[in-house]
């Protein structure tokens, strides 16, 4: 018996190998994106009163309609974005889900897709999966810019869309208001989708901001923006993430979803409607808590021998260690 081509090059997810590897040797597990410190109190209080009530059966696939208002009156009060919660949002399994069902629901056999690279691991088989091929442009250290003429020139008549991360894993690059103008302009120009993985939304330092692409003039019935509950409330066990699309998108999404995963956790996506009540001091001492983590993680990463560039958002340190391999 064989298995698929279509998943005969997938390999086991490094970030699970290396958590395996840390569990098997009792080291500690600086790799995989799960922070070491518990939900915020309001938020397991709401999972409690959740599993005490009655919300143990399946919910409606596309999320629960308190937990999609929510998130339209989130994204209205830190965005200025004004969401239909019937039209717009398709809540699903964690925003990993929430990408591939997206690129099911978009991409036809053939299409191309751009990822900026380096990249979160599994863009590039969510891809494959849905008969579509990734097509690579880097960011280049330090300062993890694109050349705009080379992501241009990766457009090809088979590209469907560009995929990017922002605040970046593994970077920690925030994608600046230029750089979303270089992307929005390329995708008006050739009809291009926007998908944007913007689960770091609220994990910036250095006083920067967060700007959905959507909000730019143009990209909004284009872009299919992508978030969660898992990063910025600490709760990356509970899998409740969602897409933000244009009418027609959120329907092929939701049908792609159903099928995927039939939905969410029930009493986790009623949980969820509190921690996006959080008020904004929460945000604010989660980004200050943050920076200070990275500030000294930073200092000790570079006193033992790596080259390492300052994240700018997201919780990772990307480092170059090549010079170790050639001691």
């Amino acid at each position: 018996m064989r298995i698929s081509r279509r998943v005969q090059g997938f390999t086991e997810s490094v970030i699970r190998e290396m958590t395996r590897v840390v569990n098997q040797h009792g080291g500690v597990n600086l790799a995989q994106g799960m922070p070491n410190f518990p939900p915020p109190r309001e938020l397991l209080e709401a999972a409690h009163r959740a599993v005490d009530g009655d919300f143990h059966q399946y919910a409606i696939t596309w999320g629960t309609p308190r937990l999609r208002r929510a998130i339209a009156d989130k994204y209205r009060t830190f965005y200025g974005m004004e969401l239909d919660p019937e039209r717009h949002i398709t809540v699903c399994c964690g925003s990993t889900e929430t990408m591939l069902s997206t690129l099911l629901a978009v991409l036809n056999p053939g299409d191309e897709v751009i990822v900026f690279e380096p990249f979160y691991e599994n863009y590039g088989p969510g891809c494959i999966i849905a008969d579509a091929r990734p097509v690579w442009v880097p960011l280049e250290p330090p300062g993890f810019g694109f050349d705009p003429e080379r992501l241009r020139r990766a457009v090809t008549p088979r590209t469907r869309a560009i995929i990017f991360n922002s605040p970046n894993n593994p970077t920690g690059k925030v994608f600046s208001r230029a750089d979303l103008e270089a992307i929005a302009a390329l995708c008006l120009e050739h009809d291009l989708l926007a998908i944007t993985d913007e689960i770091y939304e609220h994990i910036v330092y250095d006083g920067l901001g967060h700007t959905p692409i959507a909000t730019l003039p143009g990209m909004a019935e284009r872009t299919i923006t992508i978030s969660g509950i898992s990063k910025s409330y600490s709760v990356t066990g509970w899998r409740v993430g969602w897409a933000i699309a244009n009418p027609e998108l959120s329907v092929g999404i939701r049908r792609a979803h159903d099928f995927v995963t039939v939905g969410a956790p029930h009493p986790l996506q009623e949980a969820a409607v509190t921690a996006l009540a959080l008020p904004g001091a929460y945000y604010v001492r989660l980004r200050e808590d943050y920076q200070a983590r990275r500030d000294l993680l930073l200092g000790y990463v570079e006193k033992a021998g790596f080259v390492a560039w300052k994240p700018r958002g997201a919780y990772y340190i990307l480092t170059e260690a090549a010079h170790f391999l050639e001691r």
